[in-house]
C-alpha cells in the first residue's frame, strides 16, 4: 500500500471521528452553554447556522488532506464509476476506516459525557425507515454528482449548495430516522448500544443508503453526458 493511501485512511479515520464529535459539541454549545431549549426557535437557527459553518470546515479538510472523508456514501459513489481495484480499496479499506473512527469518536463522547444521549434512532417502521434514508441518500448523491460536473462554479458555491442541501434533507429525515445519510456515523452510536447488527440498523442505516448510492450513480450516468475532461481522460488512457 503506498504512502498517498496509508495517508487517506489515516486521514478518513480522523475525520470519522471529528464529525461525531462536531455534532455532539455543537448541540452541547446551543443548548447547554447557550442555554436555548429543545424546541426554542432561536436556538435551532443557531445550531443550523453552526453546522452549515461546520460543513465548511470539512470541506477545507477534505481539499487539505487530499480526499479525506467521513462518509462512506460519498467514496462509494466516486468508486462505482473508477477502477477495480480504487473500489476494492475503498470497500475493503476506506469504509472501514471511517466505520473504526465513528465507533472511537462514540465512545471517547460516551466515556466523556455518558448522558450526552443515544444517537440516531429509527422512530418509524422499518420499511419507510428504508424508504426515507434511500430517498435521502439519493437526493444527496444525485446533487453531489451534479456538482462535481460544473467544473466553472467556485469551490465556495459548491459548498455553499452541498452544506444546504444536506440540512435541509437533514431537516426533514431528523424526525423519522435521524436524516444521517451517513453508514458510518451512525454504526458508531449503533455499536455503543449494541445493536448495530439488527436488522433495523443494517436494512435502513447501510442496505438503503448503499442501494440508493448506486441507483442515484447509475441514473446520473444515464441521463447526463460525459464531460468533456473525463472524455479527455479516458482518450489519454486509451492512447496509453
Amino acid at each position: 500500500m503506498g504512502v498517498s493511501r496509508r495517508r487517506l485512511l489515516i486521514s478518513d479515520f480522523i475525520m470519522s471521528f471529528m464529525w461525531v464529535w462536531s455534532s455532539v459539541l455543537i448541540k452541547m454549545f446551543v443548548h447547554t452553554i447557550l442555554g436555548y431549549g429543545a424546541h426554542d426557535l432561536k436556538g435551532e437557527i443557531l445550531k443550523h447556522a453552526i453546522s452549515v459553518i461546520n460543513m465548511f470546515l470539512f470541506a477545507l479538510l477534505v481539499k487539505a488532506t487530499k480526499g479525506g472523508a467521513y462518509n462512506p456514501l460519498t467514496i462509494l459513489s466516486g468508486a462505482i464509476s473508477g477502477d477495480l481495484t480504487n473500489f476494492i480499496f475503498t470497500v475493503a479499506a476506506r469504509i472501514p476506516a471511517q466505520v473504526f473512527g465513528s465507533i472511537t469518536g462514540v465512545r471517547f463522547i460516551i466515556a466523556a459525557f455518558p448522558n450526552i444521549g443515544r444517537g440516531p434512532v429509527l422512530s418509524i417502521d422499518i420499511h419507510r425507515g428504508a424508504l426515507t434514508e434511500g430517498c435521502l441518500t439519493f437526493a444527496i448523491v444525485s446533487m453531489s454528482l451534479g456538482l462535481s460536473r460544473r467544473s466553472r462554479a467556485s469551490i465556495f458555491m459548491k459548498t455553499w449548495i452541498s452544506s444546504l442541501s444536506k440540512l435541509t434533507l437533514h431537516i426533514l429525515g431528523s424526525d423519522l430516522t435521524g436524516g444521517c445519510m451517513n453508514p458510518a456515523s451512525v454504526m458508531g452510536w449503533a455499536y455503543a448500544r449494541g445493536d448495530h447488527i439488527t436488522k433495523e440498523h443494517i436494512h435502513v442505516y447501510w442496505l438503503a443508503p448503499i442501494q440508493a448510492t448506486l441507483l442515484a450513480v447509475w441514473t446520473f450516468n444515464l441521463l447526463v453526458s460525459p464531460s468533456k475532461d473525463e472524455e479527455a481522460k479516458k482518450r489519454e488512457k486509451k492512447s496509453e
